[in-house]
């Protein structure tokens, strides 16, 4: 962004046609279309997975709390992102702040569902911002390639840690406690 260009603020986001999921990335408004069907399922399916053994301690470690599009305002200037789903271990964040709109501590882990509108935002901007706020798991799923990447931070970076695709099993950080068959998150 030049520094002729307008900032984009919180009024931006709240002025945005609510078809729309409204992030402000490095101080640009990127409005992208409301997940599609396929994209929801993703979101959906995976977090039903890790709900039990994760957040509640059923059949897993518990201590983690996740969200499905929590609004998160991270950095000094925040930056607005709305991720798929994000998890915080309970030693970081023991209660959800329910009374807030908005969470202003940087997830443990985050997953995107990413889509043709999504993905380069995701594979770049948010990935960026993600590692600056040190965001140790980042996890990208493209359900057009049934496919799962797994990221994980290192220096200040992500590298990439795995990837599977198709309907095999996955046990991948930091929810590798738990076998995940990855066939569950394609059906209709």
């Amino acid at each position: 962004m030049s520094d002729s260009a307008r900032r984009a603020t919180y009024q931006d986001v709240l002025d945005t046609p609510p078809n729309q999921v409204a992030e402000i990335l490095n101080g640009v408004l990127h409005a992208t279309p409301r997940p599609s069907l396929s994209c929801r399922n993703v979101t959906s399916v995976l977090a039903g997975e890790l709900y039990l053994p994760f957040r509640r301690g059923i059949k897993g470690p518990g201590r983690w709390a996740l969200l499905v599009e929590p609004e998160l305002h991270l950095g000094t200037d925040p930056d607005i992102v709305i991720p798929d789903i994000a998890a915080w271990r309970r030693d970081r964040m023991p209660q959800i702040p329910m009374r807030n709109a908005a969470i202003f501590l940087a997830p443990d882990w985050v997953c995107e569902v990413i889509s043709p509108s999504t993905e380069a935002l995701d594979r770049r901007d948010k990935m960026e911002i993600y590692a600056r706020e040190h965001v140790a798991h980042y996890w990208l799923i493209d359900p057009r390639l049934r496919l799962l990447e797994v990221y994980r931070s290192e220096a200040g970076r992500f590298a990439r840690a795995g990837a599977w695709e198709g309907e095999v099993p996955v046990r991948a950080a930091p929810f590798d406690a738990v076998e995940i068959e990855l066939g569950v998150l394609w059906q209709e």
